[in-house]
């Protein structure tokens, strides 16, 4: 009975589908029409612009950059040409005179400044990073508390020498020694371990835990046999970016009772001195040979953070390989 009606019906739906053909057709054209009608030049114009500045600020960075540092190339190697020793410069302390200084009391400081502040630092900051991300209740507290550790980055760093000096130079009675410095630039530093840590915890997939709480682990299993070995190349790089800065810190330093110069080799409850304080001695010093032993030194302290990067660089790819993700 229904027979004769299927051409009626398949002619409709045919009309029906070629009338929202045409609709739609008609409603693109009239978005054509309605977007031709708009200039879009000066959107272009600005955006160029803006991208122009942006590149023009990251090579002004570059060029000035690449100008100190070919200032203190030339200031070396007019060193070299006046007669410095390369030997004596790295086998002698400091001394009166130009020709006879070297930095071997201040390179030894500076290792020890930097072995006690990734002792300090490393198993805080890790540790921290780990119970605000894995451990501790999302509650307004914890979110002071991570948006506090942001903030300190931006804390002046002789401010925390400042906070040294008063406790624990001063009121501990510890003394103005290589333990001092060193706890000056942990509190410099640990912040930004933190932040590095949290962040390489919260790039691994929410379903690697959830995948390893399924399988029966535990939460501190999942935490060392899952997550650590993922997040180690945003642990490691983001340590030794830190300790990269660290090194460079004078001002704290300066405010715990480091000397400028020193004639022996410090041990660790020594009063010391460091790569920076060496520099600034010698760079404020009227006679011109001793801003070339300064440049002398500066490259050493630049082959020094190149070094900690490259460092840096190699555990991160290593890890990643090894782990198979991508870690920040």
């Amino acid at each position: 009975m229904s027979t004769p009606n299927a051409p009626d019906t398949d002619s409709e739906s045919v009309d029906a589908s070629r009338d929202a053909t045409q609709n739609t057709n008609a409603a693109v054209d009239g978005d054509a029409e309605f977007l031709s009608d708009v200039d879009l030049t000066r959107v272009y114009r600005n955006e160029r612009i803006f991208r122009t500045l942006c590149f023009l600020a990251s090579i002004f960075g570059l060029v000035m950059l690449s100008f100190l540092i070919l200032d203190i190339l030339w200031e070396s190697l007019l060193g070299w040409v006046v007669g410095i020793d390369p030997v004596t410069f790295f086998t002698e302390t400091a001394s009166q005179t130009w020709d006879k200084n070297g930095i071997l009391a201040a390179l030894i400081g500076t290792l020890w400044l930097m072995l006690f502040t990734l002792v300090f630092t490393f198993f805080l900051g890790v540790g921290t990073a780990i119970y605000l991300e894995e451990y501790a209740p999302d509650t307004r507290i914890t979110r002071l508390i991570e948006a506090n550790l942001t903030n300190l980055a931006a804390v002046p760093s002789v401010v925390y020498g400042l906070l040294v000096l008063a406790a624990v130079v001063n009121f501990g009675g510890l003394g103005p020694i290589v333990i001092s410095g060193a706890m000056a630039l942990s509190l410099l530093v640990v912040p930004m371990i933190i932040v590095s840590t949290q962040e390489a915890l919260r790039a691994i997939p929410d379903g690697v835990r959830r995948g390893s709480y399924a399988c029966g682990a535990t939460k501190w299993q999942t935490i060392r046999h899952v997550l650590l070995p993922r997040a180690l190349p945003g642990i490691f790089t983001g340590t030794i970016l830190a300790l990269a800065r660290a090194i460079g810190e004078t001002a704290p330093l300066l405010m715990v009772g480091a000397v400028l110069s020193l004639g022996r080799v410090p041990g660790p409850t020594d009063r010391f001195a460091s790569m920076t304080t060496e520099i600034y001695e010698w760079a404020l010093n009227p006679v011109t040979q001793f801003h070339y032993v300064a440049s002398w030194a500066i490259v050493v302290l630049l082959a020094m953070m190149f070094s900690m990067m490259l460092v840096a660089f190699y555990l991160r790819n290593k890890y990643e390989d090894e782990t198979g993700l991508t870690s920040v």
